[in-house]
């Protein structure tokens, strides 16, 4: 029995073992995905169009009487 329990035990270690690296690299990826999708909102953002679009937005806002 004990001899069972050991070999599962080794295959579950083994297994392991052999995935501890595809953590750091499935944070890696989404980290680099984050970082690509803030530099093209960003990009979106601050372009002329929408620039204008979002000021008219808050001065329209400051300006409006309750």
């Amino acid at each position: 029995m004990h001899g069972k329990v050991r070999a599962r035990l080794r295959a579950l270690v083994t297994r392991m073992r052999r995935d501890a690296g595809m953590v750091t690299s499935e944070y890696a990826m989404g980290i680099i995905a984050a970082v690509a999708f803030a530099v093209l909102l960003y990009e979106v953002v601050t372009s002329g169009e929408v620039k204008t679009e979002l000021q008219n937005i808050v001065k329209k806002a400051l300006s409006a009487r309750t």
